[in-house]
């Protein structure tokens, strides 16, 4: 029997709660009207700059076919990318789930075009050698840039995967399959074993999301911010940007590779 995803709230101590029982939560009206016009625009415009330099769309082989595009990079994109990754609801989940400091190890896009074939089942926690600990090691932060239906290609979670996913028989994954259907605007948070994938778009109009994806401070950042961010960005950064991006040590109050003011 398939699990329910949980309610949309907008109250955080639920989101908590959602978090634990299922593994994600879902928190609506979280990106303002023209929050949600911006960072739509500058995502769609991030992914036709990438098209017409001809860079190769999904490097880590999460997607089948060629219809699902993933844009990366995208601190260096625009601004409102980084407003987003430190925005005050992600710091106060973030912090719950998996303590401070911790680091953005990425921020990319998913667009899944009409016609494309979806994702692969993954976990995200696949890096961390088993038996895995108790708390996870990571978490999503994703953001619906488009109405999420049951036919543009929803992200699909196994609700409570997080618990005991060693028993789960792989090859019922697809019934088990939960469909994130949700209005744009919509933060699913996500933590790392929980199995999801990208859905499948049938409909005929794209629909994009963006994926940041923060670890505890251990792990390898997947990003190397140090070689792939503009010097400009680290200047102007935010003293929670700098520990996120492993610029600053937490404690010792030191900055790497920020020029002096």
């Amino acid at each position: 029997m398939k699990n329910a995803l949980p309610p949309l709230t907008t109250n955080l101590e639920e989101a908590k709660a959602h978090l634990l029982t299922y593994g994600l939560a879902l928190i609506a009206n979280h990106l303002s009207s023209g929050v949600l016009a911006e960072a739509r625009e500058a995502t769609y415009d991030a992914a036709e700059a990438d098209a017409q330099l001809g860079r190769k769309a999904d490097r880590f082989g999460l997607d089948y076919g060629d219809k699902n595009l993933r844009v990366w990079n995208l601190l260096n994109r625009a601004p409102v990318f980084r407003d987003l990754v430190q925005s005050r609801e992600v710091m106060v989940l973030l912090q719950y789930l998996l303590g401070w400091p911790a680091l953005l190890g990425n921020i990319s896009a998913n667009i899944a075009q009409p016609g494309s074939d979806g994702g692969v089942w993954h976990q995200d926690q696949l890096f961390v050698p088993k038996p895995w600990p108790e708390a996870p090691q990571g978490m999503n932060f994703a953001w619906l840039l488009d109405d999420f239906t049951l036919d543009n290609g929803a992200t699909e979670v196994i609700p409570k995967s997080h618990r005991g996913s060693d028993a789960i028989d792989q090859a019922s994954l697809d019934d088990l399959a939960v469909p994130v259907v949700a209005p744009a605007g919509t933060m699913m948070v996500f933590e790392s074993r929980i199995f999801h994938r990208t859905g499948r778009n049938q409909s005929t109009a794209p629909r994009a999301a963006l994926f940041g994806w923060y670890t505890k401070p251990i792990y390898r950042t997947q990003e190397n911010w140090f070689l792939s961010l503009d010097p400009q960005i680290v200047d102007e950064a935010s003293e929670t940007l700098l520990v996120l991006l492993g610029y600053k040590s937490q404690g010792l109050g030191l900055v790497y590779g920020r020029s002096p003011k």
